[in-house]
């Protein structure tokens, strides 16, 4: 496995602000020493006898039937996925194609911002409580090696939050934010109520456990990968697993993304702009379920 980020007390003196602007140096041909992971090489090798591409591909429409029949199928299915992936496809999810266009169009206009138009979205006394925070790697305030990657995130409920820039921003691309938070919040709870019918519980049960209608936050994350002179060496995220109940994950079309599955590295390949790659998060493992393993998943770029 590759070398995971490291806490140090003696992080990088300066971390960068965004490594678009580094990226996007004339002089740039080779990666700064910051950015190269100690290991080699630092990438997982994807095993090339896993089903690649057969990550559990879930039809969401059924869990809207009022077919029991139908139902009790995806539920199924959605047990097996959590129990032996702990990731899965989710099509034919209702939310349309457009909307998901526009929300990754949104994220495009925000990184094309200029640094000094992005500053008052960095730091801030809340940490990663900030409603809107903005900045590079994955925490560089105390990384010892940084991830190849920019990010915005924002809560989004129970409170909307979104970025004023840049202009316009807010009175277009914000009302996409609202609608796109919207629309996925209401596919993960039908998730999360499939989930916990797949274990043999009422399918609310989840729901009232964590009070999900007054204690459940939101958060949107948007993700930049720029191109890297020397991919071999860096990350777009180190291994990992997501600190949540579950991550709703769409992308541009370019892959990336491996996740481990039996202490292999699998590629996730051709993933449909107009589906969603759903990994269940520790909460939902540890807090709830415990008899499902910790999911791993890292950025190659």
């Amino acid at each position: 496995m590759a070398a995971q980020i490291q806490a140090s007390s003696s992080p990088s003196p300066h971390p960068p602000k965004s490594i678009k602007s580094i990226s996007r140096s004339p002089a740039l041909t080779s990666i700064p020493p910051a950015y190269i992971f100690p290991s080699s090489p630092p990438h997982p090798a994807a095993d090339q006898s896993a089903p690649v591409g057969q990550i559990p591909t879930i039809d969401f429409s059924p869990l809207l039937s009022s077919s029991p029949d139908r139902r009790s199928g995806t539920v199924a299915d959605l047990r097996a996925a959590c129990r032996d992936w702990g990731f899965f496809v989710v099509t034919n999810h209702g939310v349309p194609d457009g909307l998901i266009a526009a929300m990754i169009e949104a994220g495009r206009k925000f990184f094309e911002m200029a640094e000094e138009e992005k500053e008052e979205y960095r730091g801030g006394e809340k940490g990663v409580l900030e409603p809107i925070r903005c900045g590079t790697s994955f925490n560089s305030s105390v990384e010892k090696v940084f991830c190849w990657k920019d990010f915005l995130k924002a809560f989004v409920h129970p409170v909307f939050h979104s970025p004023s820039k840049p202009p316009g921003f807010r009175r277009s691309s914000s009302q996409v934010l609202e609608e796109y938070s919207k629309r996925t919040r209401e596919v993960a709870r039908e998730l999360l109520r499939g989930i916990s019918e797949s274990i043999g519980l009422e399918p609310d049960h989840i729901a009232k456990k964590l009070d999900l209608e007054q204690g459940m936050f939101q958060l949107l994350a948007a993700n930049f990968y720029p191109p890297c002179p020397q991919p071999e060496l860096a990350m777009g995220m180190a291994p990992h697993s997501d600190h949540c109940l579950l991550t709703l994950l769409t992308q541009n079309g370019i892959d990336g993304l491996q996740v481990q599955h039996h202490g292999n590295w699998v590629d996730v390949t051709n993933l449909s702009p107009n589906s969603f790659l759903v990994n269940v998060g520790d909460q939902l493992e540890v807090g709830l379920i415990n008899q499902w393993r910790f999911i791993h998943s890292f950025i190659r770029i």
